[in-house]
């Protein structure tokens, strides 16, 4: 072990090599549950750096484990084994190119989705996904590892559609380049150039390389936006209106919450006290006299937007002009009229625009509680038994809910035209962990009560939780970061399954590339 960290050390410095305990036991956790804490984290510069310490790592018997903003909740980074070295990217931040003629991107995979949104602000261009609800801290390579959605995904997809080609670093310390990269002297054009090998090594959770350095397509950045709330009855004519929306492809971003989830927002924050979040939306609009309607209708609502609704739906529209923009929330409008849909107040949506990578201050409820998700990817017509489906499984144990006091909600977002994401959501009287503290807001962590460990109320949770993952996979549903929480190998059809095993030995043959991920 000296020996190898006198190597690690000797590539990245003795700043960039964690070995104290503090640091060990946090960057071997993720939201939901520890792993076994790893042996060292290094945090290399640049894509040398990166494939030196992989090298250096695998010849020495040890697991290598990547790591970006370590904001999933499946243990898909979480050491196996503590003989385990993780790579934490975040240093590999630069923004490699822009290249607006050929209309991609290039950035080093530690890159945040944040980062790469304000760098292309302003330029016309965007790339069509971009970013995660909690892209302050998600990294572009971490979501490419695990796939993420939210902000263009209504339209565009999740984020690995978007995705031309990137560089890999195999265990042996090699560099892979895929799609029309790939060739000798070519530019990072084009992701389809014979086999797709850029699509082996996303949604992989780092089980076949680790990320150095990421290219995405450009798009036009649309200016016309229009925005609209509604509420509904309940879950079915929610789902059924976003449906619709889908395989009509009206929105740029449409999601919709449960009353549970709907309170509890309204309980964590007043927006409107929060200047940021005003100010968010005034910067969003497009004219001086805009930003102040804007500013108008918003405060005039004050918080009774987040009053008294049952399922909420919000909606992002998009387009190249202000005429198509208004026909686009036309239609929406009818389509929520159809299904019963009453509408409220656009505040949320114009909110989130405005600001779209806040604090991820909602990992802790506002009381305090613990939470964590879990999610299946379902197609749109399994959307209403899916949710029919989770919600008897919440029935079926509703004295151990009832008991350990565990809230419950769903949080559902589009897909492109296709998908539907179900997200239940669990909140519970319990300690937080390291990983909370290190990531939200100090000042908020201050403000919310301090909760004891309740080790039987997290073991109640994690019991419903794999019933519901069980659940999941029995319906064929898919999932973003599967870690290892999802089925996967367990869920695979034997010859994709062989296939997969055979690509694992041929890039990661004595199996040190984060070990168990996958369920390989």
């Amino acid at each position: 072990m000296e020996e190898l960290l006198s190597k690690l050390t000797a590539v990245v410095g003795e700043q960039f090599l964690l070995a104290d305990e503090s640091n060990r036991v946090l960057y071997s956790q993720d939201i939901w549950q520890r792993g076994e804490t790893c042996a060292a984290v290094v945090q290399p510069a640049d894509r040398e750096q990166l494939a030196q310490l992989v090298a250096i790592t695998t010849e020495a018997g040890y697991a290598v484990i990547a790591r970006g903003g370590g904001m999933s909740y499946t243990r898909a980074y979480t050491p196996d084994e503590a003989n385990s070295v993780i790579v934490d990217c975040r240093r590999m931040n630069r923004i490699l190119e822009i290249n607006r003629e050929d209309m991609y991107v290039t950035v080093e995979a530690g890159c945040t989705w944040k980062s790469l949104y304000e760098a292309l602000k302003g330029s016309g261009v965007r790339t069509p996904y971009w970013g995660t609800l909690s892209g302050i801290k998600a990294t572009v390579g971490g979501s490419i590892s695990q796939n993420s959605i939210f902000w263009g995904g209504g339209q565009y997809g999740s984020a690995v559609d978007s995705v031309l080609g990137m560089d890999v670093v195999l265990a042996d310390g090699s560099v892979l380049s895929t799609g029309s990269a790939a060739q000798i002297n070519a530019s990072p054009f084009f992701r389809h150039f014979g086999p797709d090998l850029t699509g082996i090594f996303t949604c992989d959770s780092g089980a076949l390389g680790i990320k150095a350095s990421v290219t995405l397509r450009l798009v036009p950045e649309f200016a016309a936006r229009a925005y609209a709330s509604f509420d509904f009855a309940d879950y079915v004519p929610l789902l059924n209106t976003m449906n619709e929306i889908s395989r009509q492809g009206l929105a740029m971003e449409c999601f919709g919450f449960d009353p549970s989830l709907t309170a509890m927002r309204a309980r964590r924050e007043s927006v409107m006290s929060d200047a940021k979040s005003m100010l968010g939306v005034l910067k969003s609009s497009d004219s001086v006299m805009s930003a102040i309607k804007d500013g108008a209708r918003i405060a005039m609502a004050g918080r009774s937007f987040m009053k008294d609704l049952l399922w909420p739906l919000y909606i992002n529209i998009e387009e190249r002009t202000e005429s198509s923009a208004e026909a686009a929330l036309q239609q929406v409008r009818q389509i929520a009229a159809n299904h019963g849909g009453r509408e409220v107040a656009n505040s949320i949506p114009k909110i989130l625009r405005g600001d779209p990578f806040g604090p991820v201050n909602n990992m802790i409820g506002p009381d305090g509680e613990r939470w964590v998700p879990v999610h299946g990817l379902v197609a749109l017509s399994q959307a209403i038994p899916a949710t029919a489906g989770v919600m008897d499984i919440f029935e079926r144990h509703r004295k151990l809910i009832d008991r350990y006091v565990i809230q419950t909600g769903f949080l559902y977002n589009n897909i492109s035209t296709n998908c539907i994401a179900i997200e239940p959501l669990f909140f519970w009287p319990d300690a937080v962990d390291d990983i909370h503290r290190d990531s939200v807001e100090p000042q908020y962590y201050r403000r919310v009560p301090k909760r004891e460990e309740n080790l039987q109320a997290r073991a109640a949770v994690a019991l419903i939780r794999q019933e519901i993952v069980d659940y999941f996979s029995s319906i064929g549903a898919a999932h973003l970061q599967i870690g290892r929480s999802y089925h996967y190998a367990s869920a695979l059809k034997s010859p994709a399954l062989d296939l997969v095993r055979s690509i694992k030995r041929a890039v990661d043959p004595c199996g040190k590339m984060n070990p168990g991920v996958l369920g390989l």
